[in-house]
């Protein structure tokens, strides 16, 4: 297999090095690369770089795309402005400043083919051919701010502040960059960890400048990088803004506890040959597997991908990506589950019975459906509409649709009774369109308390359980 290549370029100022950046990098060959574009940013330069560059783009409009800022923006916004611009396979960040060599980029390539790696981070600290000797103080700099990072994403790493990070670019254009400077290091470190990433490192080998041949980076940008590692390692800005609403739907991720509980609860009716809808980045797949066979499935290819590296050595897990509401995506599906899982997904959707008939024709005869919905048609808020859901149920509602779609109901259970008077309080007083983080982490925490209270208090839960069997012909 052979990757399409994008590299983004930042450059600023360096009008006497980039023109032989972009020889040495074009002129890569492997077989593993089977095409490779350069994206250039030209980061607001003021010597002269800025036409280098538009000659360099003129003399291959092929493969090289000129992007320009008209100030100085930094480093992470420039490669911010690249990653939107990138269209290979596989995206990596290169250095104008001839530090890192070019002939390594087939050797980053390797654990994408070989291996399914999401990031592949070239380390200037593995044993390679040769590297340049230079400032202990900033190598030790370097050891230690990866030694901080690993601390945090419990990584281990050898090298976090590598320029070289090669990222699937689905993967990379998911993430929301946020810092403009050098932060954007650990910044991506932290969130590759935090979505899951399988990241690998490559030796690479690294001719570093000295201050007086123009290297930028100081002791400053250490400070920064470690402040950056305690913004974004409490703060779990993962996924941009796109059609699935993934930054909104991973805020379950944060709840653990509560994500048992739920699974706790379905436990008793679940098979061995189980068919999980909407498994997001499966929160509740890690705490019903294994099984004799079990198939995550979601529509968010980001979700996808993560679920399709959870599997990997799992022999009873496959990953499909099924819409509930399309019959075509249950054709491979018909009649080979015991047991459908379906949590917070059927009050999304606007055809309910299409999505209830290809569940049950998943199942076989006798075979059950599990579903949650939310309850309380009077209780739908804003929270609900920054959900995305059409509706919300009554214990009769949810029984006339499985009943006229070939289910009888087995089990009809509330949950979650605790968690009531703090949906009112968000969405119908506040107005809230979605929960803190620190709110998600008092539910978590305090799980114990809501599955006690769940048995005592007397209200309707704020959602409901359905255990539904497959009537037949």
């Amino acid at each position: 297999m052979a990757v399409h290549l994008s590299v983004v370029m930042p450059v600023y100022n360096e009008r006497h090095l980039v023109a032989e950046a972009v020889r040495r990098l074009l002129a890569v060959e492997s077989p593993l690369l089977a095409r490779l574009e350069l994206v250039l940013v030209d980061d607001g330069s003021t010597d002269g770089t800025g036409a280098v560059l538009r000659e360099l783009a003129r003399s291959d409009p092929r493969r090289i795309v000129l992007v320009k800022h008209t100030s100085n923006r930094g480093k992470g916004a420039a490669v911010r402005s690249g990653v939107a611009r990138a269209r290979g396979w596989v995206t990596v960040v290169q250095d104008a400043d001839l530090e890192y060599d070019p002939r390594d980029l087939p050797r980053l390539l390797l654990p994408f083919v070989a291996e399914g790696a999401d990031a592949v981070f070239g380390s200037r600290f593995l044993p390679s051919d040769y590297r340049r000797v230079l400032y202990f103080r900033h190598t030790l700099g370097n050891r230690l701010l990866t030694f901080l990072c690993n601390l945090f994403t419990d990584l281990n790493l050898t090298d976090m502040e590598t320029c070289y990070k090669a990222v699937r670019t689905r993967l990379l254009q998911s993430i929301p960059i946020r810092s403009d400077d050098f932060r954007i290091e650990p910044e991506l470190t932290l969130k590759l960890a935090k979505r899951g990433a399988r990241i690998f490192e490559v030796p690479v080998r690294y001719a570093g400048r000295t201050y007086e041949e123009g290297k930028k980076i100081g002791w400053r940008d250490a400070i920064r990088a470690v402040t950056a590692m305690l913004r974004f390692g409490v703060i779990d800005d993962l996924y941009a803004e796109d059609e699935y609403g993934s930054n909104i739907l991973t805020s379950m991720a944060a709840v653990p506890r509560f994500n048992r509980w739920m699974a706790d609860t379905i436990r008793p009716w679940v098979g061995e040959r189980v068919l999980e809808i909407g498994a997001g980045l499966g929160n509740l797949t890690r705490s019903l597997t294994p099984r004799e066979r079990y198939t995550v499935s979601d529509v968010n290819p980001h979700y996808l991908d993560y679920l399709a590296n959870h599997a990997r050595g799992k022999p009873y897990m496959d990953v499909a990506r099924v819409d509930v509401t399309e019959f075509d995506d249950f054709c491979k599906l018909l009649g080979d589950y015991d047991t459908v899982i379906c949590l917070n997904v059927l009050e999304h959707l606007p055809d309910e019975d299409a999505a209830l008939r290809n569940l049950r024709a998943a199942l076989r005869p006798g075979g059950r459906a599990i579903l949650l919905v939310p309850q309380g048609p009077e209780r739908f808020n804003s929270l609900d509409a920054a959900l995305g859901h059409e509706r919300r149920y009554t214990r009769a509602s949810l029984g006339a649709a499985l009943e006229r779609n070939g289910f009888a109901m087995e089990a009809l259970l509330d949950f979650n009774r605790a968690t009531v008077p703090g949906w009112w309080w968000n969405g119908r007083v506040l107005g809230r369109r979605h929960f803190s983080k620190l709110q998600l982490k008092a539910v978590d925490w305090g799980t114990p308390l809501l599955r006690i209270l769940d048995g005592l208090l007397p209200w309707p839960g704020t959602s409901l359980v359905a255990v539904a069997r497959h009537r037949g012909a």
